[in-house]
């Protein structure tokens, strides 16, 4: 009898990972944040206290915010042995406030892409023809204040996701990219505040399209600021109708960041095989290869894109138009931008037709993700240790691209370690 009431007790205690109140603390009511996020009901806050975690967190219940107390305190860390830090298979979740590193793929990943058991059906890299009936889009997510560094494919990567935002986040030391959004139509996602620095790729958007706002970011310092583009390993090609305004995009020359694969280096922005994108009231300069860059995509041609009240100045080559004979594209139209005087004199208003190169620039070689620069301290999310959870529905909310100015040389430079 008594060590049946020994086992009951035991028992009894071993339920109190999750308290009434729906707010789980780590390590106070579980000593991982694995399992809180398995205990946690729809709705609940994890609240994770200072400490290298480590672990793979998979997140497979509906609308739980996890959220660190301590942006830099509060670390997963992937060890270069986790191949995931953070995985969201389920809708409205959110992550805040918190660090995730040396993963040898993603930091946080958000994906449909799940089997049964809402782990990753095929692998994580996302580079197979998905079937969005057997595999819906996540719906609604949030990845806010969170910083991403040395982990060797994404920082941030939300695949088959829509309707979220990633925000106030920063992600560096990525072999491809800081932050990649792929696989969506209409996407209904907002980039917006990050700074992405020191990776192969600032920003990448494959297929992303409809309702796909980057604005107001820093992507600044990488070997390419950003891209948007059509890509047949993915589904919904082409990519088209995104809004690419109010970002800073300067410098990407930097030689201490890891080498994407094709080896590109020295481009602000690029847009290949897009349909009628807007890029509008961007600061692009330095970018020594060159500043803005619309070309194909195999043979998906870039039609219909506009490039509108950037100030492009100081690049290589301040626009160049690289679309293929295969792929010509049409009606890429150019209007009220200030320009240096690098531009080439036969782009005209409107580009259509091969030619008009970028210029040519060595590109160092790129060094391990690992070695790369541990980031600069980053803003903490307000009232992190008591907000209430923050489920992601009804995202992004109101979009006003309008709003977003050009940007000043010095946005974000207190987030960022590579300055002009």
């Amino acid at each position: 009898m008594l060590v049946l009431a020994g086992l009951v007790a035991a028992g009894c205690a071993g339920g109190s990972v999750r308290p009434d109140s729906g707010v789980i603390r780590v390590p106070q009511n579980a000593k991982t944040i694995t399992e809180a996020v398995d205990a946690a009901h729809d709705g609940d806050l994890v609240l994770v206290d200072p400490g290298v975690y480590k672990e793979s967190v998979r997140i497979k219940t509906p609308n739980v915010t996890l959220r660190g107390t301590k942006r830099a305190g509060v670390v997963i860390d992937g060890e270069v042995r986790r191949a995931n830090g953070i995985v969201v298979t389920a809708p409205g979740v959110s992550v805040e406030n918190l660090t995730v590193r040396n993963h040898t793929l993603n930091g946080v990943l958000v994906t449909g892409l799940s089997d049964q058991n809402g782990g990753l059906a095929r692998g994580s890299d996302g580079y197979h023809k998905l079937d969005p009936a057997a595999f819906p889009p996540v719906q609604g997510f949030r990845v806010s204040h969170v910083t991403a560094s040395n982990n060797a494919l994404y920082g941030i990567y939300a695949f088959d996701s829509q309707h979220g935002v990633v925000e106030d986040s920063y992600a560096s030391g990525s072999a491809d990219s800081g932050i990649y959004i792929g696989q969506c139509k209409p996407c209904d996602i907002a980039v917006q505040r990050n700074v992405a620095e020191r990776n192969a790729v600032g920003y990448e958007g494959t297929n992303a399209s409809g309702k796909m706002f980057v604005l107001g970011n820093r992507f600044s310092g990488n070997r390419v600021g950003m891209t948007s583009n059509s890509d047949y390993q993915e589904a919904f090609v082409p990519q088209e109708n995104a809004t690419i305004a109010g970002n800073l995009v300067t410098d990407n020359a930097e030689p201490a960041s890891p080498a994407q694969a094709d080896g590109a280096y020295g481009i602000g922005i690029g847009l290949a095989g897009g349909r009628g994108n807007l890029l509008a009231r961007n600061r692009v300069t330095g970018n020594p290869s060159t500043g803005i860059a619309v070309g194909s995509s195999e043979d998906l041609a870039p039609q219909g894109n506009r490039i509108e009240g950037n100030v492009v100045t100081g690049n290589g080559v301040d626009f160049a138009y690289t679309a293929s004979a295969r792929a010509p594209g049409l009606d890429n139209c150019l209007k009220d931008n200030q320009v240096g005087t690098k531009q080439p004199d036969s782009l005209g208003d409107c580009a259509s037709g091969p030619g008009m190169p970028m210029a040519k620039t060595g590109a160092p070689p790129g060094i391990p993700f690992t070695e790369v620069a541990a980031p600069p301290v980053q803003p903490e999310m307000p009232d992190a240790a008591t907000a209430p959870a923050r489920p992601a529905r009804g995202l992004p909310g109101p979009i006003d691209p309008a709003k977003a100015a050009v940007p000043p040389e010095d946005l974000f430079a207190d987030r960022a370690a590579v300055r002009s």
